[in-house]
């Protein structure tokens, strides 16, 4: 009998590491995701400010490209309707969380005339496992006039 109750500790001391060890690897892969998706948010960003539209058209998800028949065609939609993300002043990250689809990312963006706005970028990831920006939500900030 005592062998048993021994074989048994041994078992839940095992499961007990393996347990902490999983939830240990699962932080870091959510830290390596927001990390990832962040750094695809700049990347864009960066591409809008150089006008670089295949780069910028590259970071977008399949769904986003299929909307558009050129880059350029993308390009230009991000210039007349998301001005503040084509040429922020200033942008800030925010809180990350997960979503049905992927992430949401808050960005807290400055345009170029001064004007604060809270930018919510979804992220999809993709089967090769690299995340892309599915859509992008603009909202001026309280107390601000456009």
């Amino acid at each position: 009998m005592a062998g048993v109750v021994a074989h048994f500790r041994i078992l839940a001391c095992a499961l007990a590491l393996a347990v902490t060890l999983g939830a240990g690897s699962l932080a870091a892969l959510e830290d390596a995701d927001r990390s990832a998706a962040r750094s695809v948010i700049e990347k864009q960003i960066d591409a809008f400010r150089r006008d670089d539209a295949a780069a910028a058209f590259g970071l977008a998800a399949p769904s986003i490209q299929g909307m558009f028949p050129t880059q350029e065609l993308f390009l230009d939609m991000v210039r007349r309707g998301y001005a503040p993300v084509y040429r922020p002043r200033s942008f800030e990250f925010g809180p990350v969380r997960e979503s049905g689809e992927g992430i949401e990312q808050a960005v807290r963006v400055q345009d170029g005339e001064g004007v604060d706005w809270d930018a919510v970028y979804s992220l999809e990831r993709q089967p090769d496992g690299t995340w892309r920006i599915s859509g992008c939500r603009l909202v001026k900030r309280p107390g601000e006039a456009v």
